[in-house]
């Protein structure tokens, strides 16, 4: 993971809770949903931060800066932070093909536009790999010494 440090001066922006490190101690915080994400977006909740100091956060991988004065489209897990001027909405394909399995790829995506930035990393993120717990059962993969 890479960690980058932005400049907050007099200023807001909004974070991805996944990609928040840290702050300094003249900025405030709190989190908010993104307007439009519904229930089936998961809430897409974030953390919005205004004030002065600086914002450190995380990338999985090298990100990129883009511009929104168009509209601007991203996967909500590859979105990091983006500057307050920017209005978001959530666009959706879902449609039956996608609870066939048979769907394009991305359900929904957050929609940058109006005057400012996005920084979006090349990925969704790390997977955390599935907990194992061996093949005994409710003991985490240690035999007690029960019954054989």
């Amino acid at each position: 993971r890479k960690v980058m440090i932005l400049d907050l001066d007099n200023d807001h922006m909004t974070v991805n809770g996944d990609n928040i490190l840290a702050f300094e101690p003249g900025i405030d915080w709190d989190i908010r949903r993104v307007e439009g994400a519904g229930r089936l977006a998961g809430g897409l909740f974030n953390v919005v931060l205004h004030g002065t100091g600086k914002v450190a956060v995380t990338s999985d991988g090298e990100p990129v800066l883009l511009e929104t004065g168009t509209p601007t489209f991203a996967d909500p897990e590859s979105a990091i932070a983006w500057s307050g001027s920017v209005r978001t909405s959530v666009r959706s394909d879902v449609s039956f093909k996608t609870f066939l399995g048979k769907g394009s790829g991305e359900s929904f995506q957050i929609a940058f536009d109006g005057p400012g930035w996005v920084l979006i990393q090349p990925s969704e993120g790390s997977v955390v790999p599935p907990h194992s717990h061996g093949s005994s059962g409710g003991g985490g993969g240690f035999d007690f010494g029960g019954d054989d």
